[in-house]
């Protein structure tokens, strides 16, 4: 659809002891103010699987480690993309998912 800069690539982790596809809890670290991260702590943990990441980095909205930095969502105007799934993400996706609906860019 090309709404936001950037490319997709496979996950390559600089540890070879961590597995593709990137499966289970991580870390959510924010890296800019967006509504959607209201009432959430930052480094909450949140549910991934996904094989590949998201390589701009202009518009990441929050990152997470695994075996090197992974944008783990991006934001451009009213357009927001996620990485983990919020809907496995208990009280954390919860919260995401209300601000979400709640959210009037």
């Amino acid at each position: 659809l090309d709404w936001i800069d950037g490319g997709v690539d496979a996950l390559t982790p600089d540890d070879p002891g961590l597995k593709i596809p990137h499966m289970g809890w991580n870390s959510l670290e924010m890296v800019e103010n967006h509504p959607l991260w209201a009432g959430v702590e930052h480094g909450s943990a949140v549910y991934f699987l996904h094989s590949y990441a998201f390589t701009g980095s202009e518009k990441r909205l929050a990152c997470t480690d695994y075996g090197g930095p992974v944008v783990a969502a991006i934001g451009y105007d009213n357009k927001v993309g996620l990485q983990f799934h919020p809907e496995k993400s208990q009280a954390v996706g919860q919260r995401i998912l209300a601000n979400w609906l709640n959210w009037k860019p």
